[in-house]
């Protein structure tokens, strides 16, 4: 018997390496193949959301794996656009955005997730001396947010209706994140919708006060911006992209730590070294699910953001 267990082993041997590498690959032949490309273009936003993708290319980690990537600074209000332009191969945009161009027919498929919400990571502030002291205090509130169609929205009129405000009451006044301040000075706004890393600045440098988290209830852990190209840039590359997927997950279990996060943001923003060690951070998935996306398709329609129910499955792309 001992005899018969050792001439097994050479035999399983000998079975293995006549298929190849198919039992440890899946069986898929095209991992062998070349890739589609060996340049990408991304656009980029949000320095805390992309610091990983950032930090992996500084380090050489793409060009490790095949691929020599740009990071292109794109302004959030335009990502879409200048990808479906071909001016960009993927695009870092907030989830909403990309759910809302989906819904509107623009084909798109998902790359990537890039991050997630945190404690305060977003949060209605008000700056010190306010009578808005607790959510319901005002029954018609006016809220500064970036974008009036983006997750500002979505999260602020969230957190306000749980709190037991009329979400139809509620005006919405668009200010970019940096002029927040000065709309609640002047008395253009009661609260302001931000994220990090101007949370922190405004508490920081002006006494700033939250006055309700934007992460919890129904956006706790909210998923917050993802990297997408077109539909048909996802077909023609799918070899590349999954390498580029591959590389981004490894990116985003290293930024796990917080550490690589903060020490990393002033090589590659304005965040200096003292805000970066006091912001809060959310987390960074390392893979696609398109259960955990479905929550803002979900609750865009809901809102009434969006018209019918979107299937985020359907564009997530497959391994």
């Amino acid at each position: 018997m001992t005899k018969m267990r050792v001439l097994a082993i050479p035999l399983v041997a000998a079975l293995l390496a006549a298929a190849g590498c198919g039992v440890f690959s899946g069986g898929d032949a095209s991992t062998d193949a070349p890739l589609e490309r060996t340049e990408l273009r991304i656009g980029v936003g949000s320095p805390i959301d992309t610091a990983p993708l950032r930090v992996a290319v500084a380090d050489g980690k793409f060009t490790a794996a095949g691929l020599s990537v740009t990071l292109v600074e794109v302004p959030a209000d335009q990502a879409i656009g200048k990808l479906s332009a071909g001016e960009v191969d993927l695009a870092f945009a907030s989830d909403v955005s990309i759910f809302r161009a989906a819904a509107a027919g623009t084909a798109l498929q998902l790359q990537g997730e890039a991050y997630t919400a945190g404690r305060n990571t977003m949060a209605l502030v008000t700056l010190p001396g306010s009578d808005y002291t607790e959510p319901t205090l005002k029954k018609s509130p006016k809220i500064a947010v970036n974008m009036l169609d983006d997750v500002g929205v979505l999260a602020a009129r969230s957190v306000l209706a749980t709190a037991g405000v009329d979400a139809t009451r509620i005006q919405f006044k668009q200010h970019p994140f940096d002029r927040m301040p000065q709309a609640l000075q002047a008395g253009e706004a009661d609260a302001a919708w931000m994220v990090e890393p101007y949370i922190t600045r405004a508490e920081k440098e002006l006494g700033a006060s939250i006055l309700a988290d934007g992460a919890r209830g129904a956006t706790l852990d909210f998923p917050m911006s993802s990297y997408v190209s077109t539909g048909a840039f996802g077909q023609a590359n799918a070899r590349t992209l999954a390498v580029f997927r591959k590389v981004l997950g490894e990116a985003q279990v290293r930024a796990a730590d917080p550490a690589v996060v903060r020490d990393a943001l002033p090589s590659f923003s304005d965040i200096d070294r003292t805000t970066a060690s006091l912001i809060s951070l959310g987390t960074y998935p390392v893979s696609l699910n398109g259960i955990r996306l479905q929550r803002v398709a979900d609750l865009m329609h809901n809102s009434g953001m969006l018209g019918a129910r979107l299937d985020v499955q359907s564009m997530v792309a497959r391994p």
